[in-house]
């Protein structure tokens, strides 16, 4: 009797244990797990963090065997990784970094109207250099075009031909046609139809390093090879009228007669920034302040009439 007393008093009910059941999983579902700081932009993230809150049995009791990688079953459409465009970076530590690579340098230079040709004159170059004219007065047919050069024209710097002469002027006639202005610097060397495309530039706006070179000379037969003696006089011919073309638009330009020009040129004619200016290739030089100073200096009259020197009439 003793014995079955004390195990009537030591085992629960059934309904004892129901109640103390209910009531430990009442007091583990009031509990909630403390959530780290998490991205609001990331909605995997939160959606996570919202059935924490709300339904923690949803995430507690998972299935054992499920064809899905865990907690995707918890969205309607899941999508395993985003496209690398549409990934947003933490603001943690990559809230200073760009979003979108950086353009390269001429991207730079053309967003700022400055056409940089400092390569010869050879068809990629032409390409480039027109398609970047054309593009400039697209976006803005009113403001100026900055064309800076550097380039040894259609020959290497040894005269060695790279180029067809009518590289140089697909890019004059590209000049021509636009309607913007055209500020032209030399920069370095501008030789041959490199020099034409300096001065091409608008009237007064063309402008030249100090110690820039300049030099015009005449057109090159391209290397024959094993051609001809016909192939080679028609060649010959050929280059002997893009000279005449080259001599009259350097003439126009310059603002030379045809005859002056056509004397330079019949050996290598080189010209610094100061022999250019008088050679009319150029307008102005670009001393930095140095136009300046030159403007205040006195004539040499005044410095002849401040020293007491009286000029004596020639008899």
């Amino acid at each position: 009797m003793s014995t079955t007393l004390m195990a009537s008093s030591t085992i629960p009910s059934p309904a004892s244990f129901r109640r103390a059941t209910h009531c430990s999983l009442r007091a583990c579902n009031s509990i909630k797990p403390p959530m780290p700081p998490l991205n609001p932009k990331d909605p995997f993230l939160s959606k996570l963090a919202s059935i924490a809150a709300t339904s923690p049995e949803k995430l507690l009791n998972r299935p054992l065997n499920s064809d899905t990688p865990p907690y995707l079953d918890l969205f309607d459409s899941p999508t395993l990784m985003a496209t690398p465009a549409s990934v947003e970076r933490s603001v943690s530590y990559n809230e200073h970094r760009p979003r979108r690579p950086p353009p390269d340098l001429p991207s730079l230079l053309l967003h700022g109207r400055i056409v940089y040709l400092g390569m010869p004159l050879v068809p990629a170059v032409t390409e480039l250099i027109i398609a970047e004219l054309m593009y400039l007065q697209w976006m803005d047919p009113k403001e100026p075009i900055y064309l800076y050069i550097n380039s040894t024209g259609t020959t290497r710097d040894d005269g060695e031909s790279v180029g067809m002469e009518t590289e140089g002027f697909a890019i004059y006639d590209a000049m021509m046609q636009l309607k913007n202005e055209i500020h032209t610097v030399g920069v370095g060397a501008a030789i041959g139809h490199a020099c034409l495309l300096l001065a091409a530039g608008t009237k007064g706006k063309r402008f030249m390093m100090p110690h820039a070179k300049a030099m015009i000379q005449q057109p090159r037969v391209p290397s024959s090879g094993l051609m001809t003696g016909s192939d080679v006089l028609i060649r010959a011919k050929e280059v002997i009228v893009n000279k005449d073309t080259l001599v009259s638009l350097l003439a126009k330009h310059t603002e030379n007669p045809i005859e002056t020009v056509t004397q330079v040129m019949r050996r290598p004619f080189y010209m610094d920034s100061t022999k250019a200016k008088e050679f009319g290739v150029i307008d102005k030089i670009l001393w930095r302040g140095q136009e300046k100073i030159m403007a205040d200096a006195a004539p040499p009259e005044a410095w002849d009439k401040n020293a007491g020197i009286k000029a004596v009439d020639a008899i």
